[in-house]
């Protein structure tokens, strides 16, 4: 991946490799590594681990035996640095590097690379020890055993390359929310930039006073803030979860590079509050194409949500794993909140319903394979009569997509029993780890139990103050009190809809397609602070209204 790519996308989405040498000493000029430990994150989660003793061509002194556990017997048969050098390299690929105290371990990596006419790698690099002194300053100590400590963090393995590098891949993971929520952290380029500024609190030395007089007064609520220039222009558009909070840093000392420059090129500052983080998040995209402001560099990127398409353009639909959702006469469920999840539950209904998994190249070439003997499909591509079976197919897989999961429960525990009649133990075992799966509620991490493109749905959204209520007809939102709206049209379309005037239409924008792509992306990480209201389930607005839970419902009873 090109750097400048790597870069830019949103930190908790990159790939970090922790690493951690133990060393004969403190030198990297005059000691050798002995141990390696390298433990990879992938959109927040610990995915991989690699360790290895390395032979530093010496006896291990004495007092590291003492300190690590590790002795010269451990190392004398292990390879050398540069013949694991290559797995090392190939593990780490292009993720960013990572260690705490990074110039320690760096340096090792450096000059073992030197010594060996090796290529020194070039990736980006993240330095834990940096990121504690600027994220927790009142901590005694920086220390990775003191910040296990203070962080409540099982410490296993002290002093052992894997151990300590998977400490501080937990130090990491647990710092990624305080910086997203707490300094505004989104990008790896905004990781980078943290880390290299001092602790220090003090007011930032060249503040405009007016500019600050006016923070003084902004409210702590969710909401859009945007900085003008001389001339009235608008030349930064953000949002925020504490309006507040949020602008107070950009006064500080230790304010991020991007921020100081913000302010040095303003001159006024507006504000505008919404309910939720929601409904800001979805206006401050429509204003910064609306306004292209200077200081917005690039747009922001959201986090990827993932989805079941059944493939209803064919005439023998199949199902899939996408990252993206579109109107284009396919059915979309979820989203999802990693590709794994989704991954997992199109492997449910793989083995458990017979639906085709071949390509549409493969299936057009007419040829029986053997998902179709094992009686994992129907096996359309040569069985041109069983287009009703797998029509009821599909209506059960839409069924089990929406939650009603025990009709597919029921048939594998059949089929188990069967299995296991014939004494074919391991299939029976495999079938029993799928009803488990399901069992787990796998399919219920989807927000919406309806497909995203058909899905007619009132969304509760709660907020500390006020709450925001969104409608999704058909792929299109509606907001009510939307801070951008000419007119608010939800409460006419709300009554529009139970009245059976309303004339929904497929044609969506752009415009509509990021909105729901932003809307979607942040309910399905916030889904314990939403309620689905499925409006098939009610006559009139005046049924729905008492079964709106949250405080300030326009319609609930008083």
């Amino acid at each position: 991946m090109e750097e400048n790519k790597l870069i830019e996308i949103p930190f908790e989405e990159a790939e970090y490799s922790v690493f951690d040498f133990e060393t004969t000493g403190t030198s990297a000029h005059h000691d050798k590594v002995i141990e390696i430990g390298i433990v990879k994150i992938k959109n927040g989660k610990i995915v991989d681990t690699f360790s290895s003793f390395i032979n530093p061509g010496r006896p291990v002194p004495f007092y590291i035996t003492q300190m690590t556990g590790i002795t010269t017997t451990d190392v004398q048969d292990a390879q050398y640095f540069d013949e694991v050098y290559l797995q090392i390299k190939e593990f780490i690929g292009d993720t960013i590097l990572t260690a705490h105290n990074l110039s320690f371990d760096y340096s090792f990596l450096k000059h073992e690379c030197l010594n060996q006419e090796l290529e020194v790698p070039a990736n980006n690099a993240i330095c834990t020890l940096r990121l504690a002194r600027r994220m927790y300053p009142n901590f005694p100590s920086k220390s990775l055993g003191n910040l296990v400590k203070q962080l409540k963090i099982r410490h296993r393995d002290v002093h052992r390359g894997l151990g300590d590098a998977t400490a501080a891949a937990k130090v990491l993971l647990r710092m990624f929310r305080q910086l997203r929520e707490e300094h505004d952290i989104e990008t790896v380029s905004d990781l980078i930039s943290f880390q290299k500024h001092s602790a220090s609190t003090q007011p930032y030395r060249i503040i405009k006073k007016k500019l600050l007089d006016d923070v003084v007064n902004i409210p702590g609520e969710p909401g859009i803030y945007f900085f003008k220039n001389a001339k009235e222009e608008i030349i930064y558009i953000g949002k925020a979860k504490s309006l507040k909070e949020r602008l107070r840093n950009y006064f500080m000392s230790n304010a991020m590079r991007k921020s100081k420059e913000i302010v040095r090129k303003a001159s006024g500052l507006g504000y505008q509050t919404t309910n939720t983080e929601l409904t800001a998040l979805i206006a401050e995209a429509e204003l910064i194409k609306k306004h292209l402001p200077k200081q917005n560099k690039m747009l922001k990127k959201y986090p990827r949500s993932y989805f079941i398409k059944i493939l209803f353009t064919h005439s023998f639909p199949s199902v899939e794993v996408s990252s993206t959702i579109n109107f284009d006469g396919n059915n979309y469920f979820g989203p999802y909140p990693n590709r794994d999840t989704a991954n997992s539950l199109k492997e449910i209904i793989d083995k458990t319903f017979l639906l085709r998994e071949c390509s549409d190249k493969e299936f057009n070439k007419k040829r029986r394979c053997y998902l179709a003997d094992i009686e994992r499909c129907y096996a359309p591509c040569t069985e041109s009569d069983v287009k009703p079976q797998y029509s009821e197919e599909l209506e059960r897989v839409n069924d089990f997509l929406s939650g009603n999961n025990q009709s597919a429960v029921d048939r594998l525990l059949n089929r188990m029993k069967e299995l296991s009649a014939k004494q074919k133990y391991e299939e029976a075992g495999q079938i029993r780890d799928v009803v488990n799966s399901i069992l787990n509620q796998l399919n219920k991490s989807s927000i919406l139990a309806e497909p995203i493109n058909k899905a007619n749905v009132l969304i509760e959204v709660i907020g500390s103050r006020k709450n925001d209520y969104m409608l999704l007809l058909d792929g299109k939102i509606y907001f009510k009190n939307y801070i951008l709206n000419d007119k608010d049209r939800f409460d006419d379309i709300l009554n529009e809809f139970f009245a059976g005037d309303i004339q929904l239409t497929k044609e969506l924008t752009e415009k509509d397609l990021e909105c729901l792509r932003i809307a979607l992306s942040w309910l399905v990480k916030n889904r314990n602070r939403i309620k689905v209201h499925y409006l098939k389930d009610y006559q009139s607005v005046e049924q729905l209204g008492p079964n709106l839970i949250f405080n300030n419902s326009p319609y609930a009873e008083n």
